[in-house]
Order: structure tokens, then C-alpha cells, then sequence
């Protein structure tokens, strides 16, 4: 069974930066292509930013150049650094794992960037 714990959220205020972790458990964490995703109050939940097994990274256009999707297989663990953030990264962030078309949701920490 795989769980799916994120962390990091909070609030800061615009031009600031937080790193979001997810601390995966289960097995075969290295196989796992893992995505950031966010919901805004109101609005569907859109990706962010995935990296594979292999470790290729894809970001949304919004956050392309602030955003840096990571991952260390050896801690288990995804991260999503977040700098120069802006009142509209506001959202709810999720953090996704998928693996042999099986999808595993954490249940999401909320990231507030004050104007």
C-alpha cells in the first residue's frame, strides 16, 4: 500500500520561496513517476510540475523558471522548490505518484503567498 504525505506548505509573501516535500511509502519508489499538482479554491486541480523514474522533468508554463521538481530515491522522497512565488500559486498542493497506470493521491498541503 502506498501513502503519499506532503509537507512544507504555509504562508509567505509574494517573491518568496518554500519547498514542498513528499515522503512516499511503500515499495518500488525509484519505479514511480511522481507530479506535483494544485487546486485553487473554485478551480480544477492542474498540474504543476512530474518527473519520471528516469528523472525527466515537465512543468506547467505558469511556473516554468520558479519551479524546480526533484526527487532522491534514497530518501523516498519528492520535492517541488518554489521561488519567486506569486498571490496566484495560492492553491492546495498534491503531490501524485503513478505506476503501472495506478494513481496515489496524498491528501495535500496548502501554500498561501500573501500580496
Amino acid at each position: 500500500q502506498v501513502q503519499l504525505v506532503e509537507s512544507g506548505g504555509g504562508l509567505v509573501q509574494a517573491g518568496g520561496s518554500l519547498r514542498l516535500s513528499c515522503a512516499f511509502s511503500g515499495s518500488f519508489f525509484s519505479m514511480y513517476a511522481m507530479g506535483w499538482y494544485r487546486q485553487a479554491p473554485g478551480k480544477q486541480r492542474d498540474l504543476v510540475a512530474s518527473i519520471t523514474a528516469g528523472g525527466s522533468t515537465n512543468y506547467a508554463d505558469s511556473v516554468k523558471g520558479r519551479f524546480t521538481i526533484s526527487r532522491d530515491n534514497a530518501k523516498v522522497t519528492v520535492y517541488l522548490q518554489m521561488n519567486s512565488l506569486k498571490p496566484e500559486d495560492t492553491a492546495v498542493y498534491y503531490c501524485k505518484g503513478s505506476r503501472l497506470n495506478v494513481d496515489y493521491w496524498g491528501k495535500g498541503t496548502l501554500v498561501t503567498v500573501s500580496s
